[in-house]
């Protein structure tokens, strides 16, 4: 059987508008499968890693926290990486992203994340006035006794009694003055015994 000419220009031309037809979607597909917008956040920074960008346009990433910005608008090419540091905070940071390809909106990115807030930030209460201690004053030592005694006046020694006048007197010992009136009496009396006895045998003599 005989195919006409008609037929086969007609086919061959369906086959290559096909061909064409797939090669475009593989073309338009493999950029919006490349753009890979990476980007983290923590406490204190946010991380940045922009890869598999178009290189042959402008792409611009900008980050923005609370509407201030963090990173103003920059342009990059075919990647893009960065680390930026967060301001110190007692409450959660919104964090924007804002990534514009150049060769399309639909490989752009628009993202919100939050930062929170990192333990050491938080503050710590100062205690009130009236729970605060007052500060202990040092004890003070008590002096060490001294070794060597104080120098005191030495007591002194009582003076001995005077007999008072009225006072009987005291007995006259040997060596008194009466001592010459006893022995002068002692004599008297052995002078006078004598007499007696010689007186008595002179009158016994008589008698006989």
């Amino acid at each position: 059987m005989t195919i006409p000419r008609r037929s086969l220009r007609a086919a061959g031309a369906f086959a290559a508008a096909t061909v064409v037809g797939l090669t475009g979607a593989v073309l338009s597909a493999g950029p919006a499968a490349a753009h890979t917008p990476t980007w983290a956040v923590t406490c204190n920074e946010v991380t940045l890693d922009l890869t598999a960008y178009n290189s042959n346009v402008a792409n611009t990433v900008t980050v923005t926290v609370d509407g201030k910005d963090l990173l103003p608008t920059e342009t990059f090419g075919k990647e893009f990486h960065k680390t930026l540091e967060l301001p110190k905070h007692e409450q959660e940071l919104t964090v924007h992203l804002v990534v514009k390809a150049g060769d399309g909106d639909r490989f752009s990115k628009d993202d919100t994340k939050q930062a929170p807030v990192c333990e050491d930030n938080t503050p710590t209460p100062t205690p009130a006035a009236s729970e605060s201690k007052p500060a202990e004053a040092p004890a003070t030592e008590a002096p060490a006794p001294t070794a060597t005694p104080s120098q005191s006046s030495p007591e002194t020694a009582p003076a001995a009694a005077s007999p008072s006048p009225s006072s009987p007197d005291l007995a006259e010992t040997g060596s008194s003055s009466a001592t010459p009136i006893i022995g002068g009496a002692a004599v008297a009396v052995l002078l006078a015994g004598g007499g007696i006895m010689w007186s008595v045998r002179k009158r016994r003599a008589t008698q006989g």
